[in-house]
């Protein structure tokens, strides 16, 4: 499918780059001035991340950016509820491709909370949570199912979740592949970022795109709950 094909909403900006090389030295750079003016306006910046595999090498040229990044918070949009260490670990990935060198400064609030239950680990990732600072930037990715974060179609909680008027910063959520028991920000928590950028790669992820676009249902394809604001879209086949 074109990229010229897709009639992108005013609010979205989209940045078609070459490969997955110049993407993600391209979001590396905006991210790392947005973060930069945050610790320029405010003393401090919150930088909130998505998991799985595309992030790494976004992670990599972004530890590389001359931030003071003893200054900077990072956290993360979901997590599978498994322990650090473990391959599916969205914490261990930052650890592993952010968190380093300069980087390492930074300091990290995860998701995962060991507990009896999904839904008692989640609500104790809502306290660890609350002294998170006010998101600067959230960097989102997107399934070819249209969930984001664990945000997913079909999910018991995923009606509370997109509630706009959800008390809760993280609910526990079942994905429809493993590791199933996932926790996720709320939308309320998400949409709250001062600057949201999209990650995409490949041409399936161009079409889910362009679906999510033609209609408005959330539920559906929760990416929808984010196309309606401000929103960086930075795609590569």
């Amino acid at each position: 499918m074109p990229i010229h094909s897709v009639e992108w909403p005013s609010q979205l900006a989209f940045h078609g780059q070459a490969d997955a090389g110049e993407l993600a030295a391209a979001m590396a750079q905006q991210v790392a001035e947005a973060v930069q003016v945050a610790i320029g306006s405010r003393g401090q910046a919150c930088l909130v991340v998505s998991g799985g595999r595309s992030p790494a090498a976004f992670f990599e040229r972004l530890a590389e950016q001359m931030l003071d990044w003893a200054r900077v918070t990072v956290s993360l949009a979901d997590e599978r509820w498994v322990p650090p260490g473990h391959p599916d670990s969205n914490a261990s990935l930052v650890q592993c491709h952010l968190l380093r060198g300069r980087a390492a400064q930074a300091r990290f609030v995860g998701l995962y909370q060991p507990a009896e239950s999904l839904e008692a680990a989640a609500q104790l990732a809502d306290v660890a949570l609350a002294g998170l600072p006010p998101i600067d930037v959230l960097v989102l990715g997107m399934g070819e199912d249209g969930h984001t974060a664990s945000l997913f179609p079909g999910s018991p909680n995923l009606e509370s979740a997109l509630d706009p008027a959800c008390p809760r910063r993280c609910l526990p959520m079942q994905a429809p592949s493993e590791p199933r028991q996932r926790l996720t920000l709320t939308l309320p928590m998400l949409a709250s970022a001062r600057s949201t950028l999209l990650q995409l790669q490949g041409e399936a992820k161009l079409a889910t795109l362009r679906a999510a676009l033609a209609a408005e249902d959330a539920r559906q394809m929760p990416i929808r709950a984010f196309l309606h604001s401000p929103l960086e879209i930075y795609w590569c086949p």
